[in-house]
């Protein structure tokens, strides 16, 4: 079962991002190491395959 797009930003946010707001259903996440993600969708959506993988790899990339 996929997790929810508000799962990610708990993740994202816990990890040190700071929600630098969007447009529509896109939401921007900078880290002041100078990483940078976007998300869309609503956040009671489905996160897709692609974007839990590339939130676990930001975070990963800012933790090392």
């Amino acid at each position: 079962m996929p997790r929810k797009i508000r799962e990610l930003i708990v993740e994202l946010k816990a990890a040190g991002f700071i929600d630098r707001g969007g447009k529509g259903s896109h939401r921007n996440f900078s880290h002041p190491k100078g990483v940078i993600v976007t998300l869309s969708g609503k956040s009671g959506s489905d996160a897709k395959p692609y974007q839990e993988k590339l939130v676990a790899n930001q975070i990963k990339v800012v933790s090392s």
